[in-house]
């Protein structure tokens, strides 16, 4: 039996001929050095959507979190365990992050699920049911618009989701206090997976929209 899958290991080795070849210097720097990126960024897991493939970013640029939804919990200093407050905590008080941007996409699986709530658990847990409670009452309102199409209703809570998790992000003391002092700005930007257009989101009206790019 393979220790890898032969997809992967084949990846590694094109890897290390290619992208580490050429950047050897560049991670011979920050193995020496540290990571300093002025960029946290939080992701969906979904495959389809992988924030250093969207913002063609090298080695160190970006400190990713990545979870289903790319959703952001409300600050909750219980002793639980918190894997994307723990990022966040990080990133914000250790290697200091300039920018926190949450990073939603089209055909979230996530989403679809907070949208169908009677749908059969995956698992007795019912972890991804549990996880997307984090947006049920906007899933409620936006489900029982009967004016919006499937497909309407979905990339609508996929985005009001980017904007729960960014007011989630400000109950963390150590962000509100950093972005009142204009040492930290929060972002929201949307991906559609099928087109490849980015939208982000307007920090006064939560309006989303196409950036001018070249």
């Amino acid at each position: 039996m393979e220790h890898l899958p032969q997809r992967l290991l084949e990846g590694y080795s094109a890897f290390m001929r290619g992208r580490y070849a050429a950047e050897r210097d560049r991670y011979r720097e920050l193995a020496r050095e540290g990571q300093t990126p002025e960029t946290m960024v939080i992701a969906c897991c979904d495959s389809r959507a992988a924030p250093e493939t969207i913002f063609d970013t090298g080695p160190g640029e970006l400190f990713v979190v990545r979870n289903v939804a790319n959703l952001v919990p409300p600050y909750a200093p219980d002793g639980k365990h918190h894997s994307t407050s723990a990022a966040l905590e990080f990133a914000v008080q250790s290697l200091k992050v300039k920018h926190i941007v949450v990073l939603g996409h089209g055909r979230c699986g996530g989403i679809q699920a907070a949208l169908s709530p009677t749908a059969e658990p995956l698992s007795p847990g019912d972890f991804i049911g549990k996880w997307m409670n984090l947006v049920a009452p906007a899933a409620e309102t936006v489900a029982g618009n009967a004016m919006m199409t499937a497909s309407e209703r979905q990339t609508a809570l996929e985005r009001i989701s980017i904007r729960y998790s960014i007011a989630n992000l400000r109950t963390f003391p150590c962000v509100s206090i950093l972005e009142r002092k204009e040492r930290l700005s929060l972002h929201g930007a949307w991906f559609d997976i099928s087109t490849g257009e980015l939208w982000t989101m307007n920090p006064e009206s939560g309006d989303f929209q196409r950036p001018e790019v070249d």
